[in-house]
């Protein structure tokens, strides 16, 4: 790839870095404004969090995926706070172009872009759920109503498609040898200026995806399980949690 192709690939990246960190932060400052909703929105993301560890348990517990299924549940669809990680993003993006190649800001790009849209999706459960009353209590009868009452069907399916998307990307991140080492190099300028929450990310993922290998088989695991997941919720199905 020359130069120019790169250049190119860097600002398309930078611009959907950009738009989607705008949209991350909004959605962010409009719940942290009702403290009862942001209360109820850890409570939402620490169930799913639950549902997830129960769904891809086997993953977890596997020597060669375990570690990646970690990183797939805490730092991309966790109930983790992003903030901090996407301000160093959105301040040091003039860094970020010179120092990352254009794979790198794709996949933190893609990870952004996820964060948004998973943003989007529970501040729309939170909603629904509030309309009941409080949310103090979350079973799997209940958040299988309020989410079938939300809806947003492609925006789920947009959800597990990023979710492989940025799986991907880390896949192809791992096998640069040479990204190992730019990243040992980087973690004290990193936290020196103020980017060490997105250097530990992409150091996560990048160790975690290297250690096991090819993921073609962990990501497909878990967009099968997702997608059925998803199928069973929106067609109403007797035990939607329950996978063949």
């Amino acid at each position: 790839m020359d130069d120019t192709t790169s250049s190119i690939e860097k600002q398309q990246h930078v611009k959907a870095l950009r738009r989607h960190l705008q949209a991350a932060r909004c959605l962010r400052a409009r719940v942290n404004f009702d403290p009862p909703a942001a209360r109820q929105r850890l409570l939402l993301r620490e169930w799913q969090a639950t549902r997830l560890t129960r769904t891809h348990a086997d993953l977890l517990a596997s020597p060669r995926f375990g570690r990646a299924a970690q990183f797939f549940i805490s730092d991309l669809y966790g109930p983790k706070d992003f903030s901090s990680r996407d301000e160093e993003v959105e301040r040091i993006l003039p860094l970020l172009i010179k120092m990352l190649p254009a794979s790198a800001l794709r996949t933190v790009a893609l990870a952004v872009e996820l964060d948004a849209l998973t943003e989007q999706l529970d501040a729309a459960m939170v909603a629904e759920l509030r309309r009941a009353g409080e949310i103090e209590f979350l079973d799997e009868d209940a958040y299988a109503a309020a989410y079938r009452a939300v809806g947003y069907r492609a925006e789920r399916q947009r959800q597990i498609v990023l979710i492989g998307e940025t799986g991907q990307a880390l896949d192809k991140l791992a096998r640069k040898p040479v990204l190992s080492g730019l990243l040992k190099l980087m973690r004290r300028p990193a936290q020196l200026a103020g980017m060490g929450d997105l250097h530990e990310f992409l150091e996560r993922g990048f160790n975690a995806f290297r250690a096991m290998g090819s993921a073609t088989d962990f990501l497909a695991s878990i967009e099968r399980r997702e997608q059925q997941l998803l199928n069973n919720l929106f067609t109403d199905a007797a035990k939607p949690f329950a996978l063949c």
